[in-house]
């Protein structure tokens, strides 16, 4: 039997992972919004340069949440691995196509009203497609533009391509085999970007999306693993895991350090999902929900609410208030968020459940049900 067919439990919902996927996707939107500024945010201090640290830790705990909800039933055969890259994209193209239709509409009412939009020269025609598509971390295929983030959600697409069979052959190795070879594989695709294309993995371009997030989804699949069969007891996990937190902020306040940040981001999440949820907080599994209509939706937001700004005649408007003005667009990307989920992306899944459902029968495994592990 594959070792990893252990790998079964779900990972708590309303814990400290919901509280940083949350935190995360704010830092994204503070990380995108931080230009539009009367004084942009970079300027103040390079920390606000560093949002796709952000970035860095989604791609590794989708690996991670992946492991931990679909690893048994992919390890044993009752997940096929077309069933499951169907049952992913059916969970975010939906969403992907919303926002980027209410954006080519936005584009073609700004048009006809005369208007120039906001960054005009991210709204380019030929781009559309490979955006429509999710194929943009792909290569040279265009479409950096419109709903920018999704590039992280193109690069993703590949991985839930590769997950069943690269779950599989980690099954093979031992834990330490499989932690060894995490490391090895980031940090030999971080030597190769800085020899060939002189920038390092967290710093490679949009068209090498699939290139920069796969090491680090595989990373999170290995802490997925590590948390399920040698979890770090409580006594150990907490205080590391704090110790890791003010390690990386502080670590932002001396310099930019990709590899080590990164590493403190996986032990961060080591020892968060090595320590059980037993009381769910409600609010923080709402805030970890949330988090995904955040990130699919909030730079539709930037493109309304500053440019509506980029109308008004900034220069008759005193700094404090167009230090008010941007600050309102936070509180604007959240209330859109929370409308997002609850009125379109959630009756939207709720429709497709149905759909998957009848089109997927359920499976029996090829392998007895191991106990559960302790």
């Amino acid at each position: 039997m594959s070792n990893l067919s252990r790998v079964e439990t779900k990972p708590g919902r309303g814990g400290t992972l919901d509280v940083l996927r949350f935190a995360a996707a704010f830092f994204v939107v503070l990380f995108h919004y931080g230009g539009e500024s009367p004084v942009p945010l970079d300027q103040l201090h390079p920390i606000f340069l560093r949002g796709y640290l952000a970035t860095d830790f989604f791609l590794m705990l989708s690996g991670y949440v992946l492991a931990r909800a679909y690893g048994r039933s992919v390890a044993d055969g009752r997940i096929g691995p077309f069933e499951f890259l169907v049952r992913r994209i059916a969970r975010i193209w939906p969403a992907h196509l919303i926002v980027l239709s209410a954006m080519v509409v936005l584009l073609l009412a700004t048009n006809i009203a005369g208007l120039e939009p906001h960054h005009a020269g991210r709204f380019n025609w030929a781009d559309l497609a490979p955006q429509v598509f999710l194929v943009q971390a792909w290569g040279n295929v265009g479409g950096w533009g419109w709903n920018i983030p999704t590039w992280s959600l193109s690069a993703l697409l590949f991985c839930y391509a590769v997950f069943p069979g690269l779950w599989k052959v980690l099954g093979r190795f031992s834990l330490p085999a499989a932690i060894l070879t995490a490391l090895a594989l980031v940090g030999l695709v971080d030597a190769a970007a800085h020899l060939v294309l002189g920038r390092g993995l967290y710093d490679l371009p949009f068209n090498l999306g699939v290139v920069r997030a796969l090491p680090l989804f595989l990373g999170g699949m290995v802490i997925a693993r590590w948390t399920e069969q040698a979890p770090l007891s409580r006594a150990i996990a907490v205080p590391c895991g704090l110790i890791a937190g003010v390690a990386l902020v502080a670590l932002q306040f001396a310099g930019r350090h990709d590899a080590g940040s990164v590493a403190l981001i996986a032990m961060i999440m080591l020892c968060a999902g090595s320590v059980p949820v037993v009381r769910p907080i409600p609010l923080a599994e709402a805030a970890g929900k949330l988090s995904f209509s955040l990130f699919i939706t909030h730079l539709l937001v930037s493109i309304v609410w500053f440019g509506v700004l980029h109308q008004a005649n900034e220069g008759v408007i005193p700094v404090w208030m167009r230090w008010g003005l941007w600050a309102g667009a936070l509180p604007a990307a959240l209330i859109v968020a929370l409308v997002f989920d609850r009125f379109i992306d959630q009756p939207v899944q709720a429709r497709v459940a149905p759909l998957l459902k009848s089109w997927f029968r359920p499976r029996p495994g090829r392998y007895q049900a191991p106990a559960p592990s302790a």
